[in-house]
């Protein structure tokens, strides 16, 4: 167990680079991959799962006892991030399905991995766990919503479908793992440990079902998709930390914010591009798997050493008063 432990620690640090070599790889030999297609939805409900398995009801207590923060963290994520994307897609005149696939990234809940990077960056974690458990919940309702408002022009969106996938494959493993977590506490606490091995590992053969079904669009297309991806993430940063900031909130809370705003669960966004539209409308959500674990690791460094500074400032001047 300890091995598994210590391997599931690896798997956690350098997930971002897993996640490029498995998307190389499945470039590469695309066959090798393809029978992994059929199993994403699957593979999504046991992320999803584990995400159950470690959520408490102390992480909805803050929509309570400070609601005002988590409001603002979710309104500006399912404002901001779909409008951008809409707005890209129309700048960058991106084909329907690429179009509507980068819609639909900028229309799901943040992924679990933000919660990581808002620790990283000593932002505010309680805020960042309320608000990824909150829009987690809200996701059956905004998504298909905004989706049909926003992409409907360039695809069909069948809203009532997309709300039952969404609780098939997020809703209910999240709420069996939190059944489970609560009636099996001493069991989940001993395995809790790999949780993050078993995620990352769904997650890289989501990624290699994708890649291997979009090659060739990958090679016509990659670049384009992945300046739109880029283009997503930054505004969502950017405008996340900006409104925090106008709205007077105070660093720690932009910071989770920020971060909130700009990272998606990507798993999700492949998971319902393929049932609902098309390989090829999961391909934003899969260069936003890759490119938010690289962006997400960067501005929490970032903000960790200006902290670090600012720590060092604090006691050097309470040395000399």
């Amino acid at each position: 167990m300890k091995t598994l432990e210590k391997i599931s620690a690896l798997a956690g640090k350098y997930f971002a680079i897993l996640v490029i070599i498995a998307a190389v790889i499945s470039f590469i030999f695309p066959s090798a991959f393809l029978v992994f297609g059929s199993f994403i939805t699957l593979l999504l409900g046991v992320v999803m799962f584990g995400m159950g398995l470690t959520l408490k009801p102390v992480d909805f207590k803050l929509v309570i006892t400070s609601p005002l923060p988590v409001i603002i963290g979710i309104a500006a994520q399912y404002l901001i991030m779909p409008l951008v994307a809409f707005g890209i897609a129309y700048l960058l005149r991106l084909p329907a399905e690429l179009a509507a696939g980068l819609v639909l990234l900028g229309s799901v809940p943040g992924g679990t991995a933000s919660n990581v990077m808002v620790y990283l960056a000593r932002g505010n974690v309680a805020l960042s766990v309320a608000m990824t458990a909150l829009s987690t919940m809200l996701a059956p309702v905004m998504t298909p919503l905004l989706l049909y408002l926003f992409a409907g022009q360039w695809l069909p969106v069948n809203p009532v479908a997309m709300f039952l996938s969404i609780v098939q494959v997020i809703i209910i493993p999240i709420i069996l793992g939190f059944l489970v977590q609560r009636f099996f506490p001493v069991a989940v606490e001993k395995s809790i440990a790999i949780v993050p091995l078993i995620s990352v590992t769904a997650i890289l053969i989501i990624v290699t079902a994708v890649t291997a079904a979009n090659a060739p669009n990958v090679a016509s297309a990659g670049a384009l998709v992945f300046a739109a991806v880029f283009l997503h993430n930054s505004f969502g940063l950017f405008l996340g930390y900006i409104t925090a900031r106008l709205l007077g909130l105070d660093e720690n809370d932009r910071r989770a914010i920020s971060i909130e705003v700009g990272m998606q669960n990507s798993g999700l966004g492949v998971s319902l591009a393929t049932t609902h539209f098309s390989p090829l409308a999961a391909l934003p959500s899969v260069w936003g798997a890759i490119w938010h674990n690289i962006s997400g690791p960067i501005i929490a460094t970032i903000w960790a050493n200006k902290s670090a500074e600012k720590d060092k400032d604090d006691v050097k001047f309470k040395k000399v008063t």
